[in-house]
């Protein structure tokens, strides 16, 4: 039996033994998982810095502070979460208890990415840890040190055999998806995706895909071009560009390319001083693959900001690119990096046009004074989130949904939707063995005035508070008693 198959059939056991349905039992290892988060602050960081060059600072800001607010957010509306959630009656049910059950799924294997490696990690396994499932964690190799921190540390930690660390490459991933899992959560890209999807169908094992693509940037004559710019800035050259959600490109009016060129060159400049490179809050390339894959991407187009690089130490500075064409090589993959294309359209009209015509993003951002602009725009794409006048600030938000739609995903996550997404919601319906001259209708032999009755307690749907439930109860016992009196006596 392998390492793998060891780990997951550990974890089941422990799943079977019930421990992990216990709310209190749920929040003492999200308080763990907490207590982790900061008490092992420095190894976190020290992982970050050596794969991708993470700022001291920085760690907290894109890794921590969020994971820290999604598990005081599950503790304090845990029992909330997890309570029958009563739903609306027909009069078929008005004296029946009719309610969702929230229940856990079972064993969930979470693969991690490496470019937050935290924060895709571990975000997941709180909503695993909420819904009372057990959870084999998969952090990405590739981040090889951050790896280490969580195999090393996280044990220590939380309850080993239910939240178990499998480490290793293609290898042993493989491996893990030879297993049998109640629900498979991944973030990474498509390519890998579909191997996840065609394993998991052999069980018939329910998927969260988060990936990624190529988030537009529209950027409208109406807006405060500085703050815009200031704010795509940030959104693209955060994490060397590295992130699912970074604006991919921008789309703006050909008269307003130069002024966004110069207006994002002074941000690099007041973000990464003169001279990036040695600026520590400026990342690296997580690799020389990533690298030299990068670098191909810049063939055939203008640079007209950065363009820097050094193999050696995977740097490559934060990148413009102007009068992108929309077959250039910059535009075939989501850049996943520090290059900026700026693509010119003549309207808004035509923006959209645009990014219809391609794969639905995992992001889609706006930046305009125009209110009713953002609706349109809203109302005639598709993508995973928007943002209006910002970017990136949705992933923050635990109230909002988190995932992406066709190629760039499907399943969400974050606060409330990650429990829901990782439970399964159990329809109940509690009846009494009373009443039964009502259920006559239903009975052959079938009848027109059988089904005129039938028609109206079905269809009939009410939503009154308990006393009004009362009320109408007794109604009913008076109406039910004459009608069926009247048409159902033997």
């Amino acid at each position: 039996m392998s390492r793998e198959q060891k780990a997951v059939d550990r974890a089941r056991k422990a799943f079977l033994t019930g421990r992990s349905k216990s709310l209190e039992y749920r929040i003492t290892q999200l308080k763990n998982l907490l207590r982790f988060v900061r008490e092992r602050q420095n190894e976190i960081t020290e992982g970050l810095k050596k794969d991708l060059g993470r700022s001291e600072g920085g760690t907290p800001l894109y890794e921590t502070l969020g994971l820290e607010s999604e598990i005081n957010l599950a503790v304090k509306y845990l029992k909330e979460w997890a309570a029958p959630r009563p739903v609306s009656k027909s009069m078929m049910t008005i004296s029946d208890q009719v309610y969702i059950q929230p229940e856990p799924l079972g064993v969930v294997l979470v693969i991690g990415a490496w470019n937050y490696p935290w924060a895709v990690t571990i975000g997941p396994l709180i909503g695993a840890i909420a819904a009372g499932n057990a959870a084999v964690i998969k952090p990405s190799e590739v981040s090889s040190h951050t790896s280490k921190v969580m195999e090393d540390f996280l044990p220590l930690y939380l309850d080993k055999e239910l939240y178990p660390v499998v480490t290793g490459g293609v290898t042993e991933t493989q491996e893990l998806l030879k297993q049998r899992f109640d629900h498979i959560f991944y973030t990474g890209n498509g390519t890998v995706a579909k191997i996840i999807m065609e394993a998991a169908a052999k069980h018939l094992t329910p998927t969260t895909l988060e990936l990624g693509g190529k988030s537009p940037c529209y950027i409208d004559n109406n807006c405060d071009l500085a703050i815009a710019c200031r704010r795509i800035a940030w959104g693209k050259y955060s994490n060397c560009g590295q992130t699912c959600i970074a604006p991919d490109y921008i789309l703006c009016d050909p008269s307003m390319q130069d002024r966004v060129i110069e207006e994002i060159k002074k941000n690099i400049k007041d973000f990464y001083t003169e001279d990036p490179q040695k600026c520590l809050d400026y990342g690296r390339i997580i690799n020389q693959r990533h690298f030299k894959r990068l670098m191909a991407l810049l063939e055939g187009s203008t640079v007209a900001v950065g363009g820097e690089n050094d193999e050696s130490e995977c740097y490559i500075g934060p990148t413009v690119l102007r009068d992108i064409k929309p077959d250039a090589k910059v535009m075939q993959e989501e850049i996943f990096g520090p290059l900026l294309p700026i693509l010119t359209v003549s309207s808004a009209d035509e923006a959209i046009k645009f990014i219809n015509q391609r794969e639905k993003p995992l992001a889609l951002y706006i930046f305009t004074s125009d209110n009713k602009l953002i609706k349109r725009m809203i109302a005639e794409t598709s993508s995973g989130g928007v943002v209006a006048n910002d970017c990136l600030m949705h992933f923050s938000v635990s109230s909002l949904p988190f995932g992406g739609v066709g190629n760039s995903g499907m399943g969400h996550y974050h606060g409330k939707y990650g429990f829901d997404n990782l439970s399964h919601l159990r329809g109940c319906l509690i009846k009494q063995l009373k009443m039964e001259g009502v259920n006559k209708m239903r009975y052959p032999p079938h009848t027109a005035d059988k089904l005129g009755w039938a028609r109206f307690f079905i269809l009939k749907h009410v939503d009154f508070g308990s006393l009004g439930r009362m009320v109408l109860l007794a109604l009913m016992a008076v109406f039910v008693a004459v009608i069926l009196q009247r048409y159902f006596t033997d």
